[in-house]
């Protein structure tokens, strides 16, 4: 009896940690962190505090969904930053300074931004170079070619209807570039979930080796996740030139450990094999909120950093937790 006990009190500890660490524990936190604001800030809770939200926190979502899929097979990409410049200036200097329409020079700037991740990729998966080096050098590569572009300058003066699609609501609540970030985790979540390109991200996460001999073509699939980051970070390019009104090569620094950071917070594994794309969401917006309530609160930006660190170091330690029980 008294053996029945002990196991059923190990297996609810066990059931709380799992809840914990895992997609319902973010929630859990951002329940709790939304309380808080509230009664710190009479501002935090309002619609139009909400929505200021949702805008401030397109670029990061689109990029974050991107690196979710890279760390559910096992690796990272650092140059999603550079890359989202690279898009940017690409944009501008076709549409700006050479009067390319914009609906051809929307997609050469993401075809540029793809060439990134599949460099990366074919790297990663034919010569054998570890994901942090190939990724980081191509960090290098790609701010020092969004630079290139324009020799370090901003460029202004983008139709106006691009502008608009960052500024009108529909409905009074949605505008377009929000939309843009809805449709990318609708269109994630449901490959990750009923997709067998999916299911096979979180087999190569769990063991490349054996979802090679399941019949997945581990290296094909690495690429194709890596050329998709580049990609989505690419749009995330053209949707932060839409709220700006401008391209500028300095842009994206440290995005890439913004959007990292939403994807551990939100209970991705870094060793791959498990999360989601629920998880990141939640991840986001407990960045974008942290981030918006520390502003309302007068915050220092310099304290700010601290503690967004403090957070990520809270969400790794609990997933060390999680695996070790």
């Amino acid at each position: 009896m008294q053996q029945q006990s002990a196991d059923s009190a190990v297996s609810e500890r066990r059931s709380l940690l799992s809840v914990l660490s895992g997609a319902t524990g973010p929630l859990i936190g951002l329940i709790l962190l939304c309380l808080f604001l509230t009664f710190a800030s009479d501002k935090f809770l309002s619609i139009r505090n909400f929505l200021n939200v949702l805008d401030q926190i397109t670029v990061l979502g689109i990029i974050a969904v991107g690196m979710t899929l890279v760390i559910l097979i096992g690796g990272i990409d650092l140059a999603v930053g550079s890359v989202l410049a690279l898009a940017m200036m690409v944009l501008g200097y076709l549409n700006i300074e050479l009067g390319v329409p914009m609906y051809l020079a929307i997609p050469v700037s993401l075809v540029a931004a793809g060439l990134n991740g599949l460099i990366a990729g074919l790297l990663i998966t034919r010569f054998n170079v570890p994901a942090f080096i190939a990724t980081l050098a191509m960090m290098s590569v790609t701010r020092g070619l969004a630079n290139m572009i324009t020799d370090g300058q901003q460029l202004t003066g983008f139709p106006a209807w691009f502008n608009m699609a960052a500024i009108t609501r529909y409905g009074g609540f949605v505008t377009t570039t929000v939309a843009v970030m809805l449709l990318v985790f609708a269109a994630a979540y449901f490959y990750l979930r009923y997709r067998y390109g999916g299911r096979a991200l979180y087999a190569i996460g769990g063991n490349a080796e054996v979802a090679r001999l399941a019949g997945i073509n581990v290296k094909r699939m690495t690429v194709m996740v890596y050329t998709v980051c580049s990609v989505l970070a690419g749009l995330a390019g053209l949707v932060l030139a839409a709220r700006l009104d401008s391209a500028q090569p300095s842009l994206g620094t440290s995005y890439e450990l913004d959007a990292i950071a939403a994807v551990v917070i939100g209970g991705t594994s870094l060793s791959g094999g498990t999360g989601g794309i629920g998880g990141t969401i939640i991840g986001v917006l407990i960045i974008g909120i942290l981030r918006n309530g520390l502003n309302l609160l007068s915050v220092s930006p310099f304290v700010q950093q601290v503690v967004i660190g403090l957070v990520i170091v809270m969400a790794v330690t609990a997933e060390t937790l999680r695996k070790r029980k």
